[in-house]
């Protein structure tokens, strides 16, 4: 999944990523290694024990210098960064507009929408050069949810 995601985000060299959902870290490092040491990936997670785990497997793995790790709502986006060329999110149960306002012009979201477990659909969110989307499905998929102010509860 990590990699289909990945492809889906036709990341490049360079690119400013955001990853809201840090997780273990491993997805933000796949991350880092496509966008390469000219880029920076931004993780953003709520739950302080994947915090403090993510950023253990991340220091261990080399990768704190290029992969920043912040605790808050990632609902909402790290707007002290923004704009990001990509973003890519857990599932929530709609796009969370804060972060199609935080992606540049002809920018690439990836995130699962739906419902808390099941059914979700992935899709591909490209931005155009005037702000307006373009949704494409990538299919079904089961996600862990989103929590925050535009995800779903906590």
């Amino acid at each position: 999944m990590v990699a289909i995601m990945n492809e889906a985000l036709e990341l490049r060299v360079g690119n400013k990523v955001l990853e809201v959902g840090a997780g273990s870290g491993y997805h933000a490092a796949t991350i880092a290694e496509q966008v390469g040491s000219q880029g920076r990936v931004y993780t953003i997670e709520q739950v302080p024990e994947l915090v403090k785990a993510a950023r253990s497997n991340l220091g261990k793995a080399g990768y704190s210098e290029r992969v920043i790790l912040v605790q808050g709502d990632g609902s909402l986006g790290y707007p002290d960064r923004a704009p990001y060329d990509r973003i890519v999110v857990t599932a929530a149960p709609k796009i969370p507009q804060p972060l199609v306002r935080q992606l540049v012009p002809v920018g690439v979201l990836v995130i699962p929408v739906g419902g808390r477990l099941f059914p979700q659909e992935l899709l591909k969110v490209r931005k155009d050069d005037k702000g307006r989307i373009e949704r494409t499905s990538l299919g079904g998929v089961a996600f862990v949810p989103l929590i925050g102010k535009e995800g779903f509860d906590s």
